[in-house]
């Protein structure tokens, strides 16, 4: 004889199959992927299903799946032609919940309903003391979902345990619209085996902008009011503040976004140099998916001394980002967009600031920058013009980035690279003396003399071994 509940469970799937009006049901749920929530504890959980089921998530630690939360659903409606349909579900675990996260525990889970269960997954709390955490990052932009040549590392690596985190700068599937939104849900199922064990924290890029942006601010989780346009987050030591480039750009979606982003980072910052904030998380990086500066061989406003973020939008240099984030003394700038590594010197208005002849990136005197946007795409890798002196590396091997936040002075950044079979090419570290002090007026470090460094080339790889401030020619 049947168990009552077996029957109930018969009877309820039975009666969905018969009401969907389609002859194919989709209740499995799919692309699984974990994000910071709006608490600095708090884990979001967010996955999709192609019919109407409930949220749910059960999970627990020693492989026990028997604490259970629930969540809510909201249809997305891709802009194409099919007018393809999908629920995505999110569920969000507390600290705060009775009987729920513990620190520094590895948790086991899965997500559905009664009507189909994703595979187990698994996902490690940070410890009790968040300000002496010394999280582990892969970063990276423009992967897509063919060419994605980072993904078998990144998938052996993160499940190896190696990483607190996954931060993607932009640029997601290429593209996450194309073919009724097929290949954005492809490209999800692809990442599912990395960004369902880590928080897989992204930036909008400009291969998101099909209708608005609409399959990049609903597919992905992040914190804050903005649809995952812009929002900041605290790993440990170092505060994270992401933002869309493409309000520059894209303009035709209207300029109040720009206006309100520009008011959202200023407050942002303001806020993190308070005394104490800074002092709790002294690191400050940005993260954009168009860069300030880059070399690449090609026509995109990175490589005008006038583009719009650097600049501002001229003639008036409205809402210009570099003079903002020199301000408020952000340590690093990470951008997407071209396709290779670039490591640029201290940066600031075309003119370095090295911290010293010997240790360029000790208590530099100014932001630095790099660029990662070579994790693989079907548009191939980017080539450069002749190394410009305030560049100190660059590769156009396919790869990524590593950040190790060691302490609240020290990062340790690596890039690897995936033609090299996972060699790392570039290693180096950004020091910083507590207390953070502000970067010297520009007119003050405008004085600094001149050295034009001659660079070295090896393969895809060059390199300047400047050690001196300089400035460029305009």
């Amino acid at each position: 004889m049947r168990s009552v509940g077996y029957s109930l469970l018969t009877w309820a799937t039975l009666t969905a199959i018969l009401n969907s009006s389609s002859a194919t049901v989709r209740y499995q749920p799919e692309q699984v992927h974990l994000s910071f929530g709006e608490k600095e504890r708090s884990i979001v959980i967010t996955w999709s299903t192609g019919n109407k089921t409930d949220s749910i998530v059960k999970y627990g630690g020693g492989g026990q799946l028997l604490q259970t939360k629930t969540g809510s659903c909201s249809l997305f409606v891709d802009g194409g032609k099919k007018k393809a349909s999908q629920y995505i579900h999110r569920v969000t675990l507390y600290y705060e919940d009775p009987d729920s996260l513990q620190p520094e525990t590895k948790y086991y889970y899965h997500v559905g309903s009664e009507l189909g269960w994703s595979a187990i997954y698994w996902f490690l709390t940070p410890p009790e003391n968040l300000n002496g955490w010394a999280p582990s990052i892969a970063i990276y932009g423009d992967m897509g979902n063919i060419n994605a040549q980072s993904l078998p590392r990144l998938q052996a690596e993160t499940q190896a345990g190696i990483y607190d985190a996954i931060i993607h700068v932009g640029d997601f599937a290429y593209n996450m619209d194309d073919y009724d939104g097929e290949v954005g849900d492809e490209f999800m199922r692809q990442i599912e085996t990395i960004a369902a064990y880590v928080p897989y924290m992204t930036t909008v890029g400009n291969h998101e902008s099909a209708y608005n942006f609409s399959h990049y601010r609903a597919r992905f989780s992040m914190p804050g009011p903005y649809e995952n346009m812009m929002y900041s987050f605290n790993m440990g030591p170092i505060h994270f503040i992401s933002f869309s480039t493409e309000y520059y750009y894209y303009l035709r979606y209207g300029f109040k976004m720009l206006v309100k982003q520009y008011e959202w980072l200023e407050n942002d910052l303001k806020e993190a140099n308070d005394p104490a904030n800074r002092t709790a998380r002294p690191w400050i990086i940005t993260l954009g998916h168009r860069p300030m500066y880059c070399s690449n061989r090609d026509d995109d406003d990175c490589t005008r001394i006038k583009n719009r973020l650097r600049y501002g939008i001229t003639p008036l240099r409205l809402f210009a980002l570099e003079d903002l984030f020199y301000k408020y003394s952000v340590d690093l700038e990470i951008w997407a967009h071209e396709h290779s590594y670039e490591r640029m010197w201290p940066l600031y208005n075309y003119k370095v600031y090295n911290g010293s002849y010997d240790q360029p990136y000790t208590n530099p005197k100014a932001p630095v920058h790099i660029v990662v946007g070579s994790a693989g795409c079907q548009e191939k890798v980017d080539s450069f013009n002749p190394l410009p002196s305030w560049s100190g590396f660059r590769s156009s091997d396919y790869g990524y980035s590593r950040i190790k936040v060691h302490n609240a002075t020290h990062l340790n950044l690596q890039q690897v690279s995936d033609d090299l079979d996972g060699q790392v090419i570039d290693e180096w570290w950004l020091i910083k003396e507590m207390p953070r002090i502000k970067f010297p007026l520009a007119d003050e470090l405008f004085s600094s003399q001149s050295n034009s460094p001659s660079p070295q080339k090896v393969g895809n790889i060059e390199q300047n071994h400047l050690r001196d401030s300089f400035e460029v020619e305009k």
